[in-house]
């Protein structure tokens, strides 16, 4: 399977503000697609995370904190993406720390060959290093103003394989409520047959360990959403949609099939 380095190593303030802002981390042999500015922000846009301790470090969020206000709010936005997030990066370096053959590999590298990883590392690796790539992603199908349903080839894409729009939408909101307990919701694409498919996976396990390439995911751990929806995940599920950057996705989708 092609590489997917949406994450980057550890990198210096000014670097990872630049990446961002140039929207240029790499994909598959192409970039990701520039994002249009957002509006000036209510609320200052987010620093780049301090520096970790190892390879791997937090991407700064590439919006404000309250930029996905109403649907996503600014306190759980400050505790999802700097607490959270920051908790599986930590772990992963303490991890990968242990064994000086692992220091040098990509989290794509890793999630996608688990079966070699040293045993008394692999389910932190698989735990946290799932938690780091699934976040930093997760940060990125998202943007103020978003939503609506998706065209061009994506959009012809998700209408033959579902049906229609509204379907694929109820297919995935039952992938991501019907998940027990903590897990995620994705929109996946088979690199080896271009066909797209809707799943969830438990805890922070990544379609990447199972060979497919997730292009969009919803985290619906209680963390993601409790503060304002409480219990009720069908709640978030269905704002979740209102924040979708769908031309993000949608250059995602048509970078990974190029490869096809």
């Amino acid at each position: 399977m092609n590489s997917d380095p949406i994450l980057t190593r550890s990198q210096s303030r000014r670097d990872v503000l630049k990446t961002f802002a140039l929207a240029a981390v790499a994909f598959v042999g192409s970039r990701l697609p520039a994002r249009a500015a957002d509006p000036a922000p209510t609320m200052a846009p987010t620093p780049a995370a301090p520096a970790s301790a190892g390879p791997f470090s937090v991407p700064p969020l590439p919006y404000a904190y309250d930029a996905l206000e109403p649907h996503i709010d600014v306190e759980t936005m400050h505790l999802h993406h700097d607490k959270h997030h920051a908790a599986y990066v930590k772990n992963l370096n303490d991890a990968v720390g242990k064994h000086a053959e692992l220091a040098g590999k990509s989290i794509e590298e890793l999630l996608t060959s688990l079966e070699t990883i040293p045993e008394d590392v692999r389910m932190a690796i698989r735990n946290n290093g799932g938690g780091h790539y699934n976040h930093s992603l997760f940060w990125l199908v998202m943007k103020r103003a978003g939503g609506g349903a998706p065209t061009g080839d994506l959009g012809g894409a998700i209408d033959k394989t579902f049906g229609s729009y509204k379907d694929f939408q109820t297919q995935f909101t039952k992938a991501a409520t019907g998940r027990f307990g903590s897990g995620w919701a994705w929109l996946t694409l088979d690199p080896a047959t271009g066909k797209l498919a809707v799943e969830n996976t438990p805890n922070q396990d990544s379609p990447l360990s199972a060979g497919r390439v997730p292009l969009l995911g919803v985290d619906v751990w209680e963390h993601a959403y409790y503060l304002k929806y409480h219990n009720v995940r069908a709640d978030y599920v269905a704002a979740f949609y209102n924040t979708i950057d769908w031309d993000f996705v949608a250059q995602r989708y048509a970078n990974h099939l190029r490869s096809v």
